[in-house]
This record gives structure tokens, C-alpha cells and sequence, in this order.
């Protein structure tokens, strides 16, 4: 099928990245960007957070922060969708320029700060929209300028538990104050003490952690831990990297902020393999860091993801990044005898670990 990106990419990356993803979510809301192939292959198919996917590719947090597009990822061939990060209340996020483009390494540079426009107007957007098309996760951040984190990510658990299929408590940003407050398990293990108090209504929501890539083996394990201990669904390895390994551009890698694309993939698939060497068989896995290839994504699997997430990769693959991940993948998993992406994430037998439900 025609892909108009490659014409349009050299014209989307003279501009400043924030335009230019501010065009690429309005073309996406007008129904401007083609769709891509939904027949997948039934050899991905995966369930997660007791729903069924076509296919474990995820879009990660923060291209659709304020859930604008949400529905339309469904199309672009995406097996499930991560919408946020959200604060209770709107921000600006950091002073701009705040994104850097390093096209020599299939990279970018964030220092954000969480921009978006709070709880409310994404709960009004998806009371207006629905849900349902595909597992929806929402990811949930405290504001940088609160005086209580931990009050902010119970808020949001509240008010969004009824929309998400899984709610991730992002506790590893590098860009604002109040990013990684829970990377101390002190901190974090009373966090969460605060969520469990919550008197839910129905059940319990499904919760993700993001980890952050930039802490020592010591500090790993004890959040591991205490993440456990409170009965954490799912990890999702990594967050974006305050390290610069792999990047060429020094005038870039001067730049604060978070390193996300094709450098952090070897750290951040490292990590994965750490964790759940660490975490054993009861929590589900999200690998994400530098997937831009079915090699990319099966390696994560290898590592012990049931799925991947990806939003740099579509700076300089564009949506048709998405089937091209797919079909390889379905080619790698064929090529060494499994029969499934759970299959090859449990070295060779589905029996060995239960998935959520």
C-alpha cells in the first residue's frame, strides 16, 4: 500500500519536533493518515490485563498525552495503546525547546516536563470518545509543583480506573520535580500503600509501574521488591535514559533530558532481562526502549516481555513502522519453532507462566 511518509518526512523534520507532531496529531484526527493492514497474523495474538490482543506492539506513553488520538492508533495497527502521561491538574511542562531530533542515531532528546491538560479534560475526552477497541492504558504522573506525589497518582487512580484497562504509575521521569520522587522504595511502598486503602467500588484496577534505566542493580532490586510485595500487574521497562552511550552528535548530547530511540535499546533490553531474573514468573513484562524492527521487538520478547511499546521509532518510521514490525516478528517467531509470542517469551512453552486475567 502507498505510504506517504518518506515524502513527507524530510519536510515534518525541517520543522521544530513539537510542530511537527502537533501536524501528525491533527492529521490523525482528521482522518488524513492512511490506515494500515489489520489482518494480523494470528500467530501474535496476546492477552494482557484480561484482554486479547491482535498482536503485542504498543504505542508507549507520550505521543498522545491528552488521549486525542487514542481510537485512531486502533487503525495504524497498533495491538494496544498507552495514552498520558496526565497530572491532576494542566501543566505547561518545561520552557521550550524541549525535544531534540538526532536522525544519525534514531534518537530523541525530551526534557517535557508532562505538558497536558489535566485530569479533567482528558476524563471529559473519553467519557466522550469510549473505549474498548483495543487494551487502553492511561498513564498517571503527579504535577511538578505538588506538595503531596503521592496524593496526586491516588486522584488519578480514582478518576480513571473506570476508563483504563491498566493505569501505569510513571515513578521515573527525568524531566520535573517531582519525576522521581518514588524511586526511593520508602517513598514508593507508602505510595502505594495509599492506593491499596482505596475502596474500590468494583474490582481493583490493573496497574504498570515504569522503571526508570539509570539506577544501580541495588536500588532495582528493593523496588522490584516492594512493587511485588503490593502486587504490582505489570513493569514496563524502561523509561527514557539521562545517559548519552551511543550518541555521536556532542552539541545533542549536551542537551538535558531523557535519551529515548535506538541508543537506550541494548541498556534498556539488558534491564528487562535483570528484572525479570529478578521478579520471576508472576508480573507480566512491557518491554520498551529503541524498538524499530521485528528484531528489535523479538529480543525484548526473548528477554521476557509479553509486549513492547514504541513512539520514537515513528519519528523516522512513520505508522507503516507498525506493519513492518509485525510481519517480521510473525517471520522470527515461525523461523525458531514457536507457535506463539508467550511461547517464545517463555523460552518455548505457554505453560510456564500464567498471563493476566
Amino acid at each position: 500500500m502507498f505510504d506517504p511518509f518518506p515524502a513527507l518526512r524530510p519536510l515534518l523534520h525541517r520543522l521544530d519536533p513539537e510542530t511537527a507532531h502537533e501536524l501528525t496529531l491533527r492529521a490523525l484526527e482528521s482522518g488524513l493518515v492512511p490506515a494500515q493492514p489489520r489482518d494480523d497474523d494470528p500467530i501474535l495474538a496476546t492477552r494482557l490485563f484480561g484482554r486479547e490482543a491482535t498482536n503485542p506492539i504498543g504505542l508507549a506513553a507520550g505521543f498522545d498525552k491528552d488521549g486525542r488520538v487514542y481510537e485512531k492508533m486502533h487503525a495504524q495497527g497498533f495491538g494496544f495503546v498507552e495514552i498520558g502521561g496526565i497530572t491532576p491538574r494542566a501543566q505547561r511542562g518545561n520552557p521550550r525547546p524541549r525535544v531534540f531530533r538526532l536522525p544519525e542515531d534514531g534518537a530523541v532528546i525530551n526534557r517535557m516536563g508532562f505538558p497536558n491538560g489535566g485530569a479533567d479534560a482528558l476524563a471529559a475526552r473519553l467519557a466522550k470518545k469510549g473505549s474498548g477497541w483495543i487494551p487502553l492504558g492511561i498513564n498517571l504522573a503527579a504535577n511538578a509543583d505538588s506538595a503531596d506525589p503521592a496524593d496526586d497518582f491516588v486522584q488519578l487512580a480514582e478518576r480513571f480506573a473506570a476508563y483504563a484497562d491498566f493505569l501505569t504509575l510513571d515513578v521515573s521521569c527525568p524531566n520535573t520535580a517531582n519525576g522521581q520522587v518514588f524511586l526511593d522504595p520508602v517513598c514508593l511502598a507508602e505510595m502505594l500503600d495509599r492506593l491499596d486503602a482505596v475502596a474500590w467500588p468494583a474490582r481493583r484496577p490493573k496497574y504498570a509501574a515504569k522503571l526508570a534505566p539509570d539506577i544501580d542493580d541495588a536500588l532495582l532490586e528493593r523496588l522490584v521488591g516492594v512493587l511485588l510485595a503490593h502486587r504490582i500487574d505489570a513493569l514496563i521497562v524502561s523509561n527514557t535514559t539521562r545517559a548519552r552511550d551511543g550518541v555521536h552528535d556532542p552539541r545533542a548530547a549536551a542537551e538535558a533530558g531523557g535519551l529515548s530511540g535506538r541508543p537506550l535499546f541494548a541498556r534498556s533490553t539488558a534491564m528487562l532481562a535483570r528484572v525479570r531474573e529478578i521478579a520471576g514468573e508472576g508480573v507480566t513484562l512491557i518491554g520498551v526502549g529503541g524498538v524499530a524492527s521485528g528484531a528489535d521487538a523479538y529480543a525484548k520478547i526473548r528477554a521476557g516481555a509479553s509486549a513492547v511499546q514504541l513512539y520514537t521509532g515513528l519519528v523516522y518510521g512513520g505508522t507503516a513502522l507498525i506493519t513492518r514490525i509485525k510481519r517480521e516478528l510473525g517471520q522470527l517467531l515461525r523461523r525458531d519453532g514457536f507457535g506463539s509470542v508467550e511461547e517464545a517469551r517463555a523460552g518455548g512453552t505457554s505453560a510456564s507462566r500464567p498471563v493476566l486475567s
